[in-house]
């Protein structure tokens, strides 16, 4: 069986995936169009329950192979999505569905609080100061991160420090000179290097440049 796991891997993450997108879906449509709320609550328990065996399947994964592989980095980033900003998407999904089904419905499944939400999400000072806080929350937990990756390839924190202070290793590209303990950890820390730039840049664009009121 545990060799399934090994071989499979990958596969098995992506079904778990693929299963946790159809749980919220089917949520939606059990709990707004057939009026199902017992069904309703399965599939999130569902959703949960399969978020759950993802961290499970990247702590399996690190104690039978004693690696931290890019499989088990990428399950994890996506759990913690899931805990973090994964709640305040899965409001909007939610939100949307109602307005969807209800006007297939002909009826009203917005509450007051979600058209104020909703109009506020077309404020572009309301949509900045979210951008700001998601991009602090990326922040912290980018420079966590790259803390723990250091401290994994280097011996003390005067070498950490160094490393820091002097970027020029960079342009080796390899992981040999990079403070990092092996190619799979540089190669994510460089690719999630780059997402944060380009998300910090995009998430404060909204701020620097806001969009006018709808």
């Amino acid at each position: 069986m545990s060799t399934i796991f090994l071989d499979y891997q990958v596969e098995i993450f992506i079904t778990m995936e693929v299963l946790t997108v159809i749980c919220l879906l089917l949520f939606g449509v059990t709990r707004y169009y057939f009026n199902i709320r017992k069904a309703s609550l399965l599939f999130i328990l569902l959703f949960i329950g399969i978020t759950a065996l993802e961290a499970a399947l990247a702590w399996w994964l690190y104690n039978k192979t004693g690696e931290i592989s890019t499989l088990q980095i990428i399950i994890t980033v996506f759990v913690l999505y899931a805990i973090t900003f994964g709640i305040g998407d899965f409001k909007k999904l939610d939100r949307w569905m109602r307005q969807k089904i209800g006007g297939w419905k002909g009826i009203d499944l917005l509450t007051e609080k979600d058209r104020q939400l909703m109009s506020l999400q077309k404020d572009p000072a309301y949509v900045a100061r979210s951008y700001r806080r998601s991009s602090y929350i990326h922040i912290a937990l980018f420079v966590t991160a790259q803390m723990i990756f250091i401290s994994m390839g280097t011996d003390s924190l005067s070498e950490s420090l160094a490393y820091v202070k002097d970027w020029s290793w960079i342009e080796h590209g390899t992981y040999e000179q990079s403070p990092y303990p092996n190619e799979t950890i540089y190669s994510i820390a460089m690719l999630w290097g780059i997402i944060f730039v380009v998300d910090t840049i995009y998430s404060w664009s909204y701020t620097v440049f806001p969009k006018k009121p709808s």
